[in-house]
């Protein structure tokens, strides 16, 4: 391969590198040198191949210090270079190129200065689809989380405390102070139940009880609100791609944000791979769908129409006639808005203005198809 081949290739490279948190040379980077990583403390495989090993070991270093390097010096280029260096991904990735070489330079052994190669397991993680969505969550929801967890910590001291009193008399050994009690009440509100420590008095055994059911509530309560953020979180990004789909199509373009904030709740969207069957004619029709991005073809007798953003069809099964009068098949990725038949009357109840537009679109539509 020339130079003048390898200068454009090496600089797309680190163009790449630099704007993103991974690229896919980087994930193959973590997989292997972290599976390298696991064979390095498997004694027989490692004295067999422990040239191999290291050899795998210092090339995965080797890559992340020089990606670290290229954001360094991209960081540089655009002044903000302590901002990178103090961001999670600069910390990660400056302890991903040089945890190992400092543990060598304080002296640890080679096998267990190696194993801080699991850091590199976090350089996936900004990439994680979700995370972001996970911490606004947890932002959101942190006062009802954290009033839960004071529950939680109000439980254990009182179940540790009382289990003390009842058993440190039986059990001196297990249940003598209130830390080793802790530890029971901690295995048993989570309902773990290592079975080290168990109480034998009546009493004792009722404040398991009420501890371990108390831990099923917590619990409970916890999956509850994460699970309620998380739908709601859900819903907010629905309606934000909807609103963003529907800005896009010229129809709704007069109407007023209330208005389209109304008609977001309404509609749901459908992505669609090019030559798929949206509709097929003879069946039955309860939706009208507009095109937010993409093109569809429509089959209809001795022509075929072509519609692109910002065109509507299926109207007539709603206005008429609830059968479908040709095929429909999408000519590329497709981004529809679908309008379901109580919606539409609904929609059209509210914005008669709309309803004359779709109107008047399909009766043109209809004296053009005769």
């Amino acid at each position: 391969m020339s130079k003048p081949i390898i200068v454009p290739v090496l600089a797309q490279f680190m163009t790449a590198t630099a704007g993103r948190n991974m690229t896919a040379p980087a994930y193959a980077a973590v997989v292997v040198g972290v599976l390298t990583m696991v064979l390095l403390t498997v004694n027989p495989a490692y004295e067999t191949a422990h040239h191999w090993v290291q050899g795998v070991l210092w090339a995965c270093l080797t890559f992340f210090v020089f990606e670290w390097l290229i954001r360094i010096r991209y960081a540089a280029m655009s002044h903000r270079t302590l901002s990178y260096l103090m961001s999670f991904r600069g910390l990660v990735d400056t302890a991903c190129a040089f945890a190992v070489p400092l543990a060598l330079a304080f002296g640890a052994q080679l096998r267990t200065a190696w194993l801080l190669a699991v850091l590199w397991l976090v350089k996936v993680v900004p990439g994680i689809p979700g995370l972001r969505q996970l911490r606004r969550v947890l932002v959101l929801e942190s006062r009802p989380l954290l009033s839960v967890l004071l529950i939680f910590l109000l439980i254990l001291f009182l179940g540790s405390v009382a289990v003390h009193f009842l058993e440190r008399d039986v059990q001196p050994q297990t249940f003598g102070n209130v830390p080793s009690a802790l530890w029971w009440a901690v295995v048993t509100l989570t309902t773990t139940g290592y079975g080290d420590v168990v109480p034998v008095t009546p009493l004792g055994r009722l404040v398991a009880a009420l501890v371990m059911i108390s831990g099923l509530g917590v619990f409970g309560l916890w999956t509850g609100i994460l699970a309620t953020g998380f739908a709601a979180e859900t819903r907010r990004d629905n309606f934000l791609r909807t609103w963003e789909s529907v800005s896009k199509v010229p129809f709704f373009a007069s109407l007023g944000p209330s208005a389209i904030a109304d008609v977001t709740h309404m509609l749901r969207t459908m992505d669609l791979p090019a030559r798929t069957m949206i509709i097929r004619k003879g069946q039955q029709g309860d939706c009208m769908y507009f095109i937010a991005s993409g093109e569809v073809e429509v089959d209809l007798p001795g022509k075929k129409v072509t519609l692109a953003d910002g065109a509507f069809f299926g109207e007539m099964a709603l206005l008429g006639n609830n059968r479908r009068g040709a095929n429909v098949i999408t000519t590329k990725v497709s981004r529809l808005l679908v309008l379901d038949l109580v919606d539409f009357r609904l929609l059209m109840a509210r914005h008669p203005d709309l309803a004359q537009t779709i109107d008047a679109e399909a009766r043109r539509r209809e004296l053009e198809n005769k």
